[in-house]
């Protein structure tokens, strides 16, 4: 017999969904602040805990790392309690670690600090995306998605600028201590606001699964994070990723068998659902691209241009707004008039500026770099609310929560997967013009056009896969209800 519908994936169809969501958003935006805000902290946290370089980046690998372990388990996990309790777990377990953070004493203390501040940030994005899957009609939901990018691409730019001000006239503490009043007022008010129901579906954890998860996505994740770093690793970066992809290989094969019994830790029937999985590797790919200029362009300006940290910031803050500021007007359009008249537009933009950015010198205005960013953030804006739709509204309400944590784990592979390779051709290249006598800044320039060659190829791959999304009217028939699959469904679940 078919499970019942957990109440994370059901809501009264007269239940208004604005409240609601007003109250996810506002806490996702928070905890999606809190990824970036650490960025321009680093230099500062390498003197007040006397550590290097190599030391302080673990505040973002562990941070990565912890993502890429938890989000796999999310889809189990919002099946079986309802959106209150798992809202304030998540931001339960965010505030705790964020105060963990201001009062830590020593650097171990504060990575782990940043690891419990991810596994709650880790458990927000699929909660927010499940919930609007469920409870918006499918008439509005690239509309709604189109707010909800609002939220999610505004805070990462805002990051780097709030911590930039902040730095500029306290210490590093008040970083956090920044973020954990509004953690708490968004924890109190939102659990206050959100729906609670009767017990979820009932299903024991499989703790194989849970170990397999940590061991592929963990290892694999580190790997990539640490190809090409300078000096000596505790682990080698090639023997990790292969460790990693053996444990992947063993997960995928314990979820198949669970799959049989209903009760996988993520369940992959979601990649059986075609339009899902095109959605999910062109976003994937997109991510990867993304991810490359956010990692490039502000070494650009800081080590060949001489920028400094809060100018860097205030630069990338308006190619984030805008981004933000369409979501609206894109999920307007993609309700009306579908995804491929938005989303190959969109892919078309952000080739033809990565093609623009391999002619980067160090003679460049700042002003065109400027320009740049925001055309590829509005390039990414007409793809990713078309995708993110198209993608979950293709799937039966009963795989929501598996598929959006599907696309945020695959979204930490890609980020993990482009980080390594623009930082390693960058460097490679980089290298190689310094031994023909170029000075470092022409170096550094030169290796940045060559990794972002590499970006402009892997997102050229991303048009292709474009051309394969459905238009209007298989876009509109995919819009799925929430109320279960569909029976020719590829992922229905088996009935008894």
């Amino acid at each position: 017999m078919q499970d019942a519908t957990p109440q994370t994936q059901a809501a009264p169809p007269e239940a208004p969904y604005g409240r609601v969501l007003l109250w996810l958003v506002l806490a996702t935006f928070t905890v999606i602040l809190n990824e970036t805000i650490m960025m321009n902290a680093l230099p500062r946290l390498m003197v007040a805990f006397h550590t290097d370089a190599r030391t302080v980046q673990w505040l973002t690998t562990a941070f990565m790392l912890t993502m890429a372990v938890v989000i796999p388990a999310t889809g189990w996990f919002l099946q079986r309690v309802d959106t209150r309790t798992a809202y304030t777990l998540a931001m339960g377990v965010f505030c705790g670690g964020t105060l963990l953070a201001a009062v830590a004493w020593a650097f171990p203390v504060l990575v782990a600090a940043r690891v419990i501040q991810a596994a709650g940030t880790a458990i927000m994005m699929p909660l927010l995306m499940t919930t609007l899957m469920v409870i918006v009609p499918p008439a509005r939901r690239g509309q709604v998605m189109g707010l909800v990018t609002l939220a999610i691409s505004v805070a990462p730019a805002m990051g780097p600028t709030a911590s930039g001000v902040i730095l500029e006239f306290a210490s590093w503490r008040w970083i956090f201590w920044f973020v954990l009043p509004i953690a708490v007022v968004m924890t109190v008010l939102g659990r206050r606001n959100l729906p609670s129901g009767e017990a979820a579906r009932q299903a024991s954890l499989d703790v194989l699964s849970v170990a397999l998860s940590a061991v592929g996505f963990g290892a694999f994740v580190y790997g990539l994070s640490q190809l090409g770093a300078e000096g000596h690793q505790p682990v080698s970066p090639v023997l990790a990723v292969v460790v990693g992809v053996a444990g992947l290989a063993l997960f995928v094969a314990r979820q198949i068998a669970l799959q049989r019994g209903g009760g996988p830790l993520l369940d992959l029937r979601t990649l059986a659902v075609g339009r899902f999985t095109l959605c999910l590797a062109i976003m994937s790919v997109a991510f990867m691209g993304m991810l490359g200029v956010m990692i490039l362009l502000p070494l650009y300006l800081q080590d060949v241009r001489g920028v400094g940290v809060l100018e860097t910031g205030l630069l990338m803050m308006p190619g984030g707004v805008a981004m933000g500021l369409l979501g609206p007007v894109v999920g307007r359009l993609f309700d009306a008039r579908g995804a491929r008249v938005l989303v190959i537009p969109g892919c078309v933009l952000i080739l033809a500026v990565l093609l623009g950015f391999t002619r980067v010198t160090v003679s460049t205005p700042v002003w065109s770099i400027l320009a740049l960013h925001v055309g590829l953030m509005v390039g990414l804006a007409f793809a990713f609310t078309p995708l993110f739709t198209v993608g979950l509204s293709a799937l039966p309400g009963h795989l929501y929560s598996h598929g959006s944590s599907m696309v945020g784990t695959a979204q930490q592979l890609a980020a993990a997967a482009g980080a390594a390779l623009v930082v390693n051709v960058m460097s490679s290249r980089a290298t190689d013009l310094a031994k023909e006598g170029k000075t470092l800044a022409e170096a550094t320039a030169g290796g940045m056009r060559g990794a972002f060659w590499l970006d402009a190829g892997i997102c050229a791959l991303m048009l292709v896969l474009t051309l394969f999304l459905p238009g209007r009217g298989a876009t509109a028939a995919g819009h799925g209800h929430g109320h279960g699959p569909a029976p020719e469904d590829p992922a229905a679940e088996p009935s008894a």
